[in-house]
Order: structure tokens, then sequence, then C-alpha cells
């Protein structure tokens, strides 16, 4: 039996072993304290993982939309996006729409895809991922671009384009990640190597 405080009520208690999808509860609130996900979450975890980062790619490399409007065509990548918010004065929310929306999510993959596939770095890399989770915010990109196709389909035809579906993979595929991901499995690893 392994000590475990409740990230809800800070209540001190010991965890009984689990048995595949089952979960233990705090005494106190009723907070899941642990989850086990059974045999191969790790390897599920990595799937997923790898399927994001392979999205992230797509959708950082391809146009999210092509705007059409008087005989004039213009479309952008999320990058191209920032670029265009830098050069009109806007740096701040260029260099905030960068992170939030690029850096941090491939950080993020990056950090924990090195600690699925190298467990002995998984205890430096545990905190920068989680960090980096933290700061990953595609989903309010892709809603202010569903946000905006709205307000501008009146004035010009709005044709996505394949990055746009890209990252709206990446939307579900990072709760997904989260679902999967037992930390406790990385760092029983960790001991195991030691």
């Amino acid at each position: 039996m392994t000590l475990a405080a409740c990230p809800a009520c800070d209540a001190l208690q010991r965890l009984p072993p689990l048995q595949a999808g089952e979960r233990a509860r705090c005494v106190r609130c009723g907070q899941t304290l642990a989850l086990e996900p059974g045999a191969g979450s790790l390897g599920r975890t990595l799937a997923l993982a790898v399927a994001a980062a392979i999205v992230l790619a797509i959708g950082n490399a391809t146009p999210l939309m092509e705007l059409s409007a008087i005989g004039r065509h213009s479309s952008t990548t999320v990058l191209g996006g920032a670029h265009a918010l830098w050069q009109q004065g806007y740096e701040g929310t260029a260099a905030l729409v960068a992170f939030a929306c690029v850096l941090a999510p491939a950080a993020y993959l990056s950090f924990l895809l090195a600690v699925l596939w190298l467990p002995r770095w998984g205890s430096a890399l545990m905190r920068h991922a989680g960090f980096m989770l933290s700061w990953s915010m595609p989903e309010v990109m892709l809603l202010g671009i569903l946000v905006a196709l709205i307000k501008i389909g009146a004035l010009a035809r709005v044709t996505p384009g394949i990055g746009l579906y890209a990252m709206g993979v990446l939307v579900v595929l990072l709760p997904a990640i989260r679902l999967t991901f037992d930390p406790r499995q990385v760092w029983q690893r960790v001991e195991w190597q030691r």
C-alpha cells in the first residue's frame, strides 16, 4: 500500500492495490486519487502522442483557411498568422499565439515522447511536460478561428484548409492523452531502472 495526498483536500491516505479499470477515491471529499488504466496504457499514450505530433506538424505546415473576396485570394498558417500580427504591431499577441498554439504543444509532446521512450529521463522531464501542457491552448485558437469564420462568412468566401482540420484533431487528441497517461507507471519504470 502506498500513501497519497488528495489533490483537493490534502487528506493523507493509503491507496490499496488497484485492478485494471478500478479507481481509488478520497474518503473525505470523493476526489479521484488514482486510476488503474490497465496494461498497455503507456503504449496507448505513446500512440496518441505520436499521432498528436504528426497532426501538429500537419496543422502548422498547411493552411488553416483560404479567404476569397473581390477576386483576391489569401491563405495562412498558424505561424503565418502570428507573423502577420507581429508586422501589424501586435508583438505581444503574436508571441502569445506562437507560444500557446505552436511552441507549447510541440514542447509538451516532445517532453512526453521523451518520457515514454526514455524512462530514465522521466523524473527530469515530467515537470516540464506538465508546465507546457498548461500553456498549450490550440482549442482557444480553434474557437477564435471558428468565430472569425462565422463573422467573415457574409463578406468573403471562406474555405477551411487541411490545417484547420488537423488542429481540430489535435484538440481531441490532447485530452485523450491526458486521460490515458498515468504518471505513476512512468515513476515505477524510473524506480525499476535505478
